[in-house]
């Protein structure tokens, strides 16, 4: 499983360690074997006699992770240890009891992949704070909660297992997109947990309140009697505002815990709706004078869907505002080394909750926007409003001088 872009067939001849195998074939799927947990077990000791404190994580991954899923008998097995580009620390280690690295990729969560001396299995190894790990363990607990999700994905694995593939790779990369989708219904159902949470903290957060609704608001002009699309609405406060200065406005998030709120909040000044803008909806083309995206952009991998849709239901003309993490800020904060990657990252908001979204260059949001057919009208990085100085002097000092979020104002030509 990955959430880089699919790889070229000389990209997966770089990160092999030797040759990387051709398959030129079909994949053969397995029916589900309830051995598949014990050999994983059997490795997990180990690996564990074999590394000692040096395994920070040691966990049963994949397909074979989940009950009565169809998987090639392959266990993956997710380890992190403490830096897993320093090979000498545990390569070694590894080596000497047979597992056979096969896979290096330094620019990729710097992850490194080996096969087991005597079990057929992929190791997969990190390094503390990758995106990776969160990722295996939201997939894997919600095919084993929901088994529509798990059959879901095995009717996509064999329809994608009868094709010929010239690597194994190609067909994994194939299986991204069910995959994508399933992750995201599950991020929904996290966002349902704590949906009043959330809601508490977006209408008093000094980030929130007195920076990013009032950026947005200002972008977004005059919308007295204009038909505005509120996208990944959340708890509604954005919509209410635009309510406020006589727009028309429906607000929509993927999250029905979060509409839930928003129609009890704000229900008697905009509609509030279920949907996911990667997926058409319920609208006529050229039905919307304006959309707003406050800071939902960043939890998709690819926009071209959404772009694509709102394309479709703005009128000629109309307008596309939106905010998103700034680029600099997030490679920063996270201690990245490569700021042109596109990578998954994993942050608490509100404090306490796991949130996940991609960070990406400056040059990958304007590519996007500009390949959807949108014009770019306005790119802004605001300062907050006056009242924060009062509210919070310690934010409105760091919201002064740093970078935070980014604003884009894109049209949809006539």
């Amino acid at each position: 499983m990955t959430s880089q872009d699919a790889l070229s067939d000389d990209e997966i001849q770089d990160i092999w360690v030797g040759e990387a195998p051709q398959l030129n074939s079909t994949v053969t799927l397995a029916e589900y074997d309830p051995e598949w947990p014990e050999l994983f077990e059997r490795e997990a000791e180990r690996i564990r006699r074999l590394l000692g404190d040096r395994v920070l994580v040691l966990e049963h991954v994949g397909s074979t992770s989940v009950p009565g899923l169809c998987a090639k008998p392959i266990i993956d097995i997710l380890l992190e240890v403490p830096d897993s580009a320093d090979e000498d620390a545990y390569v070694p280690a590894l080596e000497a009891a047979g597992y056979r690295l096969v896979i290096r990729e330094p620019d990729w969560e710097k992850h490194r992949s080996f096969k087991g001396p005597d079990t057929n299995i992929n190791l997969h190894v990190y390094s503390p704070g990758n995106g990776q790990t969160e990722r295996y363990r939201l997939l894997r607990e919600r095919m084993r909660a929901h088994p529509e999700e798990r059959d879901l994905y095995a009717a996509k694995k064999r329809e994608l297992a009868a094709k010929e593939w010239k690597y194994i790779q190609n067909y994994a990369d194939a299986k991204t997109e069910v995959i994508e989708e399933i992750l995201g219904r599950a991020r929904a159902a996290q966002y349902d947990a704590f949906s009043e949470a959330y809601a508490s903290h977006a209408e008093k957060s000094v980030t929130n309140a007195l920076y990013d609704r009032p950026a947005i608001l200002d972008l977004a002009g005059d919308v007295s009697g204009r038909r505005v699309l509120d996208v990944g609405c959340a708890a509604g406060h954005l919509s209410a505002l635009l309510a406020e200065r006589g727009a028309d406005v429906l607000g929509v998030d993927v999250s029905a815990g979060m509409v839930s709120v928003a129609q009890r909040e704000f229900g008697d000044v905009a509609r509030f709706e279920v949907a996911d803008v990667t997926r058409p909806l319920p609208l006529e083309p050229g039905s919307i004078d304006v959309i707003t995206a406050s800071l939902v952009l960043h939890y998709l991998k690819d926009w071209g869907p959404a772009l694509a849709e709102f394309r479709r239901v703005l009128k000629p003309g109309g307008a596309l505002v939106f905010s998103v993490h700034h680029p600099g800020e997030d490679w920063r904060w996270f201690g990245k080394e490569n700021y042109f990657e596109l990578e998954l990252l994993e942050d608490e908001f509100p404090p306490g909750q796991l949130v996940r979204f991609y960070r990406r260059p400056l040059s990958w949001t304007f590519r996007a926007v500009r390949e959807a057919g949108f014009a770019v009208d306005e790119l802004v990085e605001p300062m907050p409003v006056p009242e924060t100085a009062e509210a919070d002097p310690k934010w409105a000092e760091n919201l002064r001088t740093k970078p935070r979020f980014l604003y884009f104002r894109a049209v949809s030509p006539a």
